[in-house]
């Protein structure tokens, strides 16, 4: 058996760290899907921007596991109970495929490739896709659908910023755009599971790149704090 990628995903996410761990939590979070222009994926996508949102299936490119393991340890509980890698999401799998269903913004037609304008997914950049469905609301939705362990997140934390990280911020172009994908990034507190909702060491600070930009934060006191940012190296980040 043998799988192609149709397509692949730009996004605001180039690194593993700080990508949100489900999609629709950073419903903001900007990425296409880009296809190759050619005629035959031109007819393939005719009608899908009939749809408000789209199942993606991709594959988990850069998945770090050399062999996957029958038992993960989620965020969720904590990263110290063990439960069957089919009653998680975990990349870590025989097959890395995941699933996510994202909003469609546009569909738009360029000189050498189709590009769906898609918001709120939780995907690496570069991400291999797999296939694309509608989501059909009546049938996807399940209203009395349980998910045991799996609930609603806990609420956001706080994000505050220091005045000269602000103040490198609103030199950037998109600045608002930044700061909002910034703060509902950070607040979903993408740290290791064992440090989640709790104070880092003082003064430790996380590091990760946002679509153009690269931030240092802290967490102190339950809420985060945003210590620094400049424009990644080699990103089209503007400065006005």
């Amino acid at each position: 058996m043998q799988v192609d990628p149709i397509a692949y995903i730009r996004s605001c996410y180039p690194d593993r760290f700080g990508i949100p761990r489900q999609a629709g939590l950073v419903p903001m979070a900007e990425a296409e899907i880009v296809f190759a222009a050619t005629e035959e994926n031109k007819l393939a996508l005719r009608g899908l921007e009939e749809f408000s949102h789209v199942w993606v299936l991709f594959w988990f490119h850069q998945q770090r596991y050399r062999q996957w393991k029958p038992l993960v340890k989620p965020p969720r509980l904590g990263g110290k109970v063990g439960v069957g890698v089919y009653a998680t999401r975990s990349p870590n799998r025989p097959n890395p495929l995941g699933m996510s269903v994202v909003r469609l913004v546009g569909l738009s037609l360029r000189p050498q490739e189709i590009v769906l304008e898609i918001r709120g997914g939780d995907f690496l950049d570069q991400t291999p896709v797999i296939d694309l469905k509608p989501y059909v609301a009546y049938a996807d939705r399940i209203e009395a659908a349980q998910s045991a362990w799996a609930t609603p997140p806990a609420p956001a934390m706080a994000v505050q910023w220091r005045p000269e990280a602000l103040a490198q911020l609103q030199r950037c172009g998109r600045w608002g755009y930044l700061q909002a994908l910034i703060e509902a990034t950070v607040g979903q507190d993408p740290r290791p599971a064992y440090e989640r909702g709790k104070d880092g060491t003082p003064g430790q600070q996380w590091h990760m790149q946002i679509a153009t930009v690269e931030i240092a934060w802290m967490v102190e006191q339950g809420q985060a704090t945003i210590v620094d940012l400049h424009p990644a190296p080699g990103s089209e980040a503007t400065v006005e």
